[in-house]
């Protein structure tokens, strides 16, 4: 994968449904996979039975260069995913700030990613610790190899954060789940980690009840 630039997802754009920002109540930002799509990352809302526009929430998405947020694997040293890694969280601070810059609460509006996503979304909220509507977190953790110093900054203040995986997911070694726990509870998140025996990488209907419960809280 070659880079454009130094902010190869710089041009890619921002994918919204559900309620108009102007007049949600609470954002969901939604973080596709490798090889897939903000547009079909939406969907992922009505697999979570939520219905955005009764329920004031709007939906965020942002899209990847050509799909993909880094050319390596999340375990890769950090500087061998560079400049896609910082252009990526850059995107997803985009996102938020699109949704606050409108009206919507940093602390009613969470991140929802999957796999690559997932991982994308747990190194954003680890470098940027403060309070947030919530964080779901659906086969990834932390980005980096192992040994990585996780001396973060900030504090969570009690975000709820979700954290599924399968205890032999290919890509997402458990121990990396089990690791990305401990540094968001030091941050001082509200954390709940599920592995599942034998799942595979995939998201299970439990994983998708417990983060739609977590996205139903945000309008409450």
């Amino acid at each position: 994968m070659s880079a454009q630039g130094d902010d190869p997802h710089g041009d890619q754009p921002l994918e919204t449904a559900g309620e108009p920002l102007d007049a949600a109540r609470a954002a969901v930002v939604l973080v596709h996979g490798r090889g897939a799509t903000a547009r079909g990352m939406l969907g992922l809302a009505d697999e979570l039975a939520v219905d955005p526009e009764a329920e004031g929430i709007a939906l965020l998405a942002p899209q990847a260069q050509r799909g993909t947020w880094y050319p390596q694997s999340f375990l890769a040293d950090l500087d061998a995913n560079e400049p896609w890694l910082s252009s990526a969280l850059a995107k997803v601070g985009d996102a938020i700030q699109t949704a606050v810059d409108t009206g919507v609460d940093r602390e009613r509006t969470m991140l929802v990613g999957f796999s690559q996503g997932a991982c994308l979304s747990s190194e954003f909220l680890a470098r940027n610790a403060r309070r947030y509507g919530g964080l779901g977190v659906l086969s990834g953790g932390l980005i980096g190899p192992e040994g990585t110093p996780r001396d973060y900054d900030g504090s969570l203040d009690g975000t709820p954060i979700f954290l599924g995986c399968s205890d032999r997911d290919p890509h997402v070694p458990a121990e990396r789940v089990s690791e990305t726990t401990e540094v968001f509870e030091e941050l001082g998140g509200a954390v709940d980690e599920r592995i599942y025996e034998g799942m595979g990488h995939t998201v299970n209907q439990d994983e998708l009840a417990a983060v739609s419960e977590m996205v139903a809280d945000l309008t409450e």
